[in-house]
């Protein structure tokens, strides 16, 4: 028996076969379809899909055989991979001294005619064979049986490719995940480490303004004071959004039945608003299953939004919710200052402040708002009015969960 010389690219052969982490792995029925074709094909009763490591040749899929690998001493493949891009074909082991006393010949499976198709990578590294076996001997296969045996040996290292490029995939989805989950942590403890000492220079500044209301000659102070106080509360509010954004972009959803019409009313009645808000409903009258502690937010967010940039007397806000077969399609209305549409595309930006505005805003409520119908498949726009200046229109839309799942 003559054993096979490595490949004078064998260490990099090696790191190529690894680099697919493929080895000892579940069988699959994208392989095994290849090896029975390739059987079916070639009239054999055994095909296999081998890779060669260091000590054996290990089958991913095999076709008319029970054994998962066997030492690479014994291999037939261990010889086709030293010709990358050529079919190796044995039309008689027992006749060819390099086989006629290998173990694989004498013993089951009893190869006699042996035709393997090398798995080459771009590089030129033979990972090992796409291979037909048979216990009786053969002059060789059809040239028609030699090309679908390539065409099938590629196929199987598209495969491979397939596979290493998902495993990169993963590989990257998880650091993204990971450095998402580093960045909340960040910003959740950043924003509560800047709620201590902003609510200090807050008091300070009050304490500041009631010592200096028995002080002549004040008001240059305490125009400055009240204006320390003015950025300090703006500060204040900013954090506390960024820690609402934080917590309800990344909490779990979870699902339950509740009345549209008495949640909104709920939100109305607890929301701490500066003005009065008039909100009329449109056919609210049922009962969402759905995520109740996100429809709060949306709304709440909602009607804050329009509550600190009212610009009339009174905030008026209307809003519907439509039925559809698998989704809720709601529209939200109110009669503030509207926006520009030439900053449409800018205003579920956060930190994006919209020029035209004398309000103060962060941009993060409705950031808020998008994040969380995006984290429930849902979409929202900012629809066209015709007049800018009649007030906002939100459209959006939310797919019903999906209780099968």
């Amino acid at each position: 028996m003559k054993i096979a010389t490595p490949p004078t690219n064998e260490k990099e052969r090696v790191e190529a076969l690894k680099s697919y982490n493929i080895l000892d792995t579940l069988p699959e029925e994208d392989y095994d379809n290849i090896t029975k074709i390739a059987a079916e094909i070639c009239k054999a009763p055994i095909a296999l899909v081998s890779l060669v490591d260091p000590e054996r040749q290990w089958f991913k899929s095999t076709y008319g055989l029970d054994a998962k690998e066997t030492p690479r001493d014994y291999a037939f493949c261990a010889h086709s991979i030293l010709q990358p891009d050529e079919l190796f074909i044995v039309p008689d082991a027992t006749k060819d001294h390099r086989f006629s006393d290998n173990p694989l010949t004498i013993d089951d499976p009893h190869v006699v005619f042996y035709a393997g198709a090398p798995l080459t990578t771009k590089d030129g590294h033979a990972l090992g064979t796409l291979c037909v076996i048979d216990n009786e001997p053969r002059t060789s296969l059809s040239e028609g049986q030699k090309e679908s045996l390539r065409a099938l040996s590629q196929q199987v290292m598209s495969l491979l490719e397939l596979r290493k490029k998902n495993l990169k995939l993963q590989q990257a989805n998880q650091e993204i995940t990971r450095l998402n989950n580093e960045l909340n942590q960040f910003t959740h403890r950043l924003t509560h480490d800047l709620k201590t000492p902003v609510r200090g220079i807050n008091s300070l500044a009050l304490f500041l303004k009631e010592d200096l209301n028995n002080i002549s000659g004040k008001s240059k102070i305490v125009e400055f004071i009240e204006l320390i106080s003015s950025r300090a509360t703006y500060m204040e509010s900013m954090i506390n959004q960024l820690l609402q954004y934080s917590k309800v972009t990344n909490a779990d959803i979870s699902f339950e039945s509740f009345n549209f019409k008495e949640l909104l009313r709920d939100i109305v009645k607890n929301c701490d608003l500066e003005n009065k808000v008039t909100i009329s409903f449109k056919e609210l009258d049922f009962n969402i299953y759905h995520s109740k502690i996100c429809f709060i937010q949306i709304f709440q967010n909602l009607l804050t939004n329009s509550d600190k940039f009212n610009d009339k007397e009174e905030c008026k806000v209307f809003t519907s919710c439509e039925l559809k077969e698998e989704s809720y399609q709601f529209i939200y209305e109110d009669n503030g200052p509207g926006i520009p549409i030439k900053f449409y595309d800018k205003v579920f930006m956060m930190f994006e402040t919209l020029g035209e505005t004398n309000f103060q805003n962060t941009g993060i409520g409705l950031a808020t708002i998008k994040s969380i119908i995006t984290r429930l498949n849902g979409s929202i726009r900012l629809a066209k009015r015709s007049n800018d200046k009649e007030g906002v229109r939100f459209e959006f839309e939310i797919p019903k969960p999906n209780l099968f799942e």
